[in-house]
């Protein structure tokens, strides 16, 4: 080739590179200027962080107060708007509602204190490097240490309930959800040289990988353990189709859970699971074109029998989990980083990233009464939640945003 011919590839090489990162710099830059919109109007809905924007019911905004487990999203949206624009009036309203938790830090009855605590002070103290909100996470994670039981080296996740068949006793559910509480307790053993939160935080990961996922590395939702012996008892769903299927948000936690705990310790073994879990979702023969899974990777499957009173009719369309999407997006571009097949995972999460920003997923705003993303399941099998937005699906899709932005 002459030398002019190979300026003129080299030319064009350059062109569709600098047209392509406009393209994605432009997906991004809209999506955060649709989220500013979106959330400027939920504040004057809910000007005060008494009341929680959670998700839709019955056409209406539905908030909740502190006394569930999304509480602390709202605060952590807020945050990476800030740290998107930073604008000092959205790094107050952070604080404010970031501050009004403060309370939850003392939380022992369910071990949801991590995602309550560390999604809003957690980027407060990453944001601000206010030491006041360190001791706040500290103080949170020795709550979450008093629901670990060294018999079945887990921390509890619930307190004591029975499953959908009315006949299994749960005395020591342990969710896969848990595994997303671990970051605070990493946190801690972080800044305070206190070794004991890191070693929780690892027994359950060690545990819950060794009792909670199948041969090809789908999860079970609930493990539900002896707390005297350690025995496994029972393996099941609470939230998913049926006890052998695959809960979409729930692989996607243990996606991020184990991403995560191999960056916290560099665990290799914490590593596998992280890729085999991911690869298990990508391979998956049912996940959709627009990398948007249904809410559950088996639902109405022949072979899954629900112990919940299923309607088939009901569900002639099988709803998608945007919540599902937003987790795992974020958690693939973490994972990108780590393994040298990386860009295999980079690719699925600005897929999954361009379907949620696309007009099927990102609200118009002014609509969805405020929340950013549409078409999200919180649990079918309660009759709750179906086809709505939901507060944490908007926070890890701009968790998400962000190391998208930052990646590039």
């Amino acid at each position: 080739m002459s030398k002019i011919g190979l300026l003129f590839v080299l030319l064009v090489s350059v062109c569709c590179l600098s047209c392509t990162e406009k393209k994605q710099g432009g997906m991004v830059e809209n999506a955060f200027s649709v989220a500013e919109r979106q959330l400027a109007a939920q504040l004057k809905a809910v000007p005060e962080p008494v009341a929680f924007p959670r998700t839709i019911r019955n056409g209406e905004l539905y908030t909740t107060k502190m006394n569930d487990w999304t509480e602390g999203f709202y605060p952590g949206c807020l945050w990476y708007i800030y740290e998107n624009n930073r604008d000092e009036s959205w790094k107050q309203s952070a604080l404010k509602w970031t501050e009004a938790l403060e309370p939850l830090k003392k939380l022992t009855n369910h071990h949801d204190i991590g995602f309550l605590m560390y999604c809003s002070f957690g980027n407060a103290y990453r944001l601000t490097g206010n030491e006041a909100y360190k001791d706040v996470l500290v103080e949170s994670a020795r709550s979450l240490c008093t629901r670990f039981n060294e018999k079945t080296g887990c921390i509890e996740s619930w307190n004591y309930r029975k499953a959908w068949n009315g006949k299994d006793e749960w005395f020591f559910p342990v969710i896969i959800d848990n595994m997303m509480n671990l970051e605070l307790l990493y946190f801690a053993t972080k800044v305070t040289g206190d070794s004991l939160f890191a070693k929780v935080a690892n027994k359950h990961a060690a545990t819950t990988a060794r009792n909670h996922f199948r041969d090809d590395y789908s999860s079970y939702h609930v493990v539900n353990y002896d707390e005297e012996t350690g025995e496994v008892l029972h393996k099941a769903t609470c939230q998913g189709f049926s006890d052998n299927s695959t809960w979409a948000r729930g692989q996607a936690w243990a996606i991020y859970g184990y991403t995560m705990a191999y960056r916290e310790t560099k665990n290799p073994d914490f590593l596998n699971m992280a890729v085999h879990t991911a690869d298990f979702w990508l391979n998956h023969p049912r996940l959709p074109e627009d990398g948007i899974p249904y809410w559950d990777f088996n639902a109405g499957q022949e072979g899954y029998i629900p112990d919940w009173n299923y309607d088939p009719q009901r569900f002639k369309v099988i709803p998608r989990d945007a919540s599902a999407a937003a987790i795992a997006a974020s958690a693939f571009l973490e994972l990108s980083e780590y393994v040298t097949e990386g860009k295999k995972y980079a690719e699925a999460a600005e897929h999954i990233l361009q379907s949620l920003s696309s007009s099927e997923y990102l609200a118009e705003p002014g609509t969805n009464c405020n929340f950013i993303l549409k078409h999200s399941v919180g649990s079918i099998p309660h009759g709750v939640e179906i086809d709505v937005p939901l507060v944490y699906a908007d926070y890890y899709y701009l968790e998400a945003l962000m190391r998208y932005k930052n990646k590039k």
